[in-house]
């Protein structure tokens, strides 16, 4: 391949309108640049495209999470079971509050909970299971509330990666107690940080509303509309600052409008990817599942040159490896699809973990690997991964 031939494609790439970037003038102008009206309007936005009843936007999913155990009185002595591959993000928000994670494997065809060891992990102090729809890919709600009613159990959804993705119909984040987004500039929707909190409850989205803004009864929009401003809010908890900034709600607005695009648009690309490597043995594509509707987030692939088992891990993860370092020569910016959290120092050395406690997740850390995919991806970018996947030689 020539120097010319050369294409640089990354994992992902922030693709704005014209429109979206001057959106974000519009709160500097007015003045107001916090927690305000735009909050409240892309709120709405979120509300009507989710079908959620009730929607609260913060400051980074990580705070979507951490407010949403903090509401259920999540605390010291409180156990929280979640995967044990997903971001880090979602256990150290229970580490956060004083409580003790307990890691559940995945089912390594779905990257997502392995519902049949989830009754396994539940013990008296267990108050809350943080199922994740890691990558776009709901998982079995179904299961995870059955189980989750039977022993009294709030039900958090990470769904980070869950924009545009539906469970039997309905959107992630409406199936739980609450749902916890991410607009971190690898999502579908970016505010550059921000989160937002879905929930159908009325009395807990008001007490998460309290707990983003201090614990204040009313937020200072509403306080400045009343008609006594001058007059400060009561505040009944001891909350936090995680409040998103009118600038930021402004951008995630604007991108709103288009919202069924960018879904539809990441739906078609990975339809593409599925089609050109339906016929290598040596790369799982992600799952279809019925009743499923993925979002695609990102495009995670299980690499398999040869029968995982584990003997055969550490080889394929120096093959994994090799192949990255190919890929990124030609251009070409992948990732691993995420990380096992108990093989991170921290929680491999708080709770005495070993790689085999979790063998699914272990496999999923040392042998997956994503493809670019982001909205804006031109088809020149997408036919140039596709061609230098083909021509691997595995």
């Amino acid at each position: 391949m020539s120097t010319q031939d050369k294409m640089n494609v990354p994992i992902a790439r922030t693709s704005l309108t014209e429109a979206e970037i001057q959106s974000v003038l519009a709160p500097l102008r007015s003045g107001w640049l916090v927690q305000g009206p735009k909050v409240r309007e892309f709120e709405e936005k979120w509300s009507a495209f989710t079908g959620a009843k009730h929607s609260i936007a913060v400051t980074s999913c990580t705070t979507a999470l951490h407010l949403s155990l903090a509401a259920q009185g999540f605390g010291s002595g409180d156990e929280a079971i979640v995967p044990a591959f997903t971001w880090i993000a979602t256990a150290n928000v229970i580490e956060h509050l004083g409580g003790t994670v307990v890691f559940c494997d995945i089912d390594l065809e779905t990257f997502n909970l392995d519902v049949t060891q989830l009754e396994t992990k539940i013990t008296p102090r267990t108050k809350a299971i943080l199922p994740v729809h890691l990558f776009g890919l709901a998982a079995d709600m179904g299961s995870i509330s059955q189980v989750a009613q039977r022993h009294g159990l709030c039900v958090i959804e990470d769904a980070a990666c869950g924009f545009g993705s539906r469970y039997h119909g309905k959107h992630v984040g409406t199936l739980g107690d609450t749902g916890c987004f991410s607009f971190h500039p690898r999502k579908a929707i970016t505010t550059g940080e921000g989160g937002m909190i879905t929930t159908n409850n009325a009395v807990l989205a008001e007490k998460l509303r309290r707990l983003r803004d201090h614990g204040a009864v009313i937020s200072d929009l509403q306080r400045h509309l009343g008609a006594r401003p001058y007059l400060l809010a009561d505040h009944p908890d001891a909350g936090y600052n995680q409040r998103m900034t009118d600038i930021q709600a402004a951008l995630g607005s604007a991108q709103m409008d288009r919202a069924t695009d960018i879904v539809a648009e990441r739906q078609r690309l990975a339809a593409r990817y599925d089609e050109a490597f339906a016929s290598l043995p040596w790369l799982r594509t992600p799952a279809h599942i019925e009743g499923l509707e993925h979002g695609y987030q990102s495009y995670p692939c299980l690499f398999q040159p040869e029968a995982i088992n584990p003997e055969s891990i550490s080889r394929i993860n120096q093959a994994r490896n090799a192949w990255m370092d190919q890929l990124q020569q030609v251009g070409i910016s992948t990732r691993p699809a995420t990380h096992a959290v108990h093989m991170l120092t921290f929680y491999r050395e708080k709770y005495a973990l070993k790689l085999e406690d979790f063998p699914n997740a272990w496999v999923a850390n040392d042998c997956s690997i994503s493809l670019p995919l982001f909205h804006g991806m031109s088809e020149a970018e997408q036919n140039y991964v596709i061609q230098q996947v083909l021509e691997s030689q595995r």
